[in-house]
């Protein structure tokens, strides 16, 4: 089964939300990562080779600075938690797919699955506050890097990868 490849659009940045079973609070993924991908999804695939994007890099990071921002959310009193760990899961597989082709314009953010902060009347205002804190970043351009961060290589290095579509099996049990 072949996936469409990415095609970028008009607007500054991709922002995914992802449901995380366990979190005591909103999570700001900063890294997606490419390999190891071993878990099947709900149709019994995963991807080939386990990693999202053959001979790209293992790592990518948002120009968005998740730490920064997750900073400036506590001090305003928001239940948030920064991180570099996504899960090596469907979550995770996007937000690289994403951070690869939107040249690191995308971001991650985890919801609680349950508790008090995952009912709507708690988590859509936080996540409203959330969104609009990153875009504000985004516009400043104060806490973002200036252009694409692969974070496996040296800050001053800038990569570009070929784009390829995504391939995926059935693992043989």
């Amino acid at each position: 089964m072949k996936i469409e490849t990415f095609s970028p659009c008009d607007g500054q940045v991709v922002i995914h939300l992802g449901i995380a079973p366990g979190a005591r609070g909103i999570t700001l993924e900063q890294t997606g990562k490419n390999h190891c991908y071993k878990d099947r999804d709900v149709s019994g695939l995963c991807p080939v080779h386990h990693c999202c994007i053959e001979g790209g890099p293992e790592r990518l990071d948002s120009i968005i600075d998740m730490r920064s921002l997750s900073k400036h959310l506590k001090n305003m009193g928001h239940d948030v938690i920064y991180s570099r760990d996504a899960g090596r899961y469907l979550c995770d597989f996007v937000y690289y797919y994403s951070l690869y082709h939107g040249q690191g314009r995308a971001a991650l953010i985890h919801v609680p699955a349950s508790g008090s902060l995952a009912s709507p009347e708690r988590l859509v205002p936080q996540l409203q506050t959330i969104i609009h804190a990153l875009l504000r970043q985004l516009d400043s351009s104060e806490h973002t890097t200036s252009e694409y961060v692969d974070s496996t290589q040296h800050p001053d290095q800038v990569s570009s990868y070929k784009r390829q579509p995504l391939e995926f099996k059935r693992p043989t049990i």
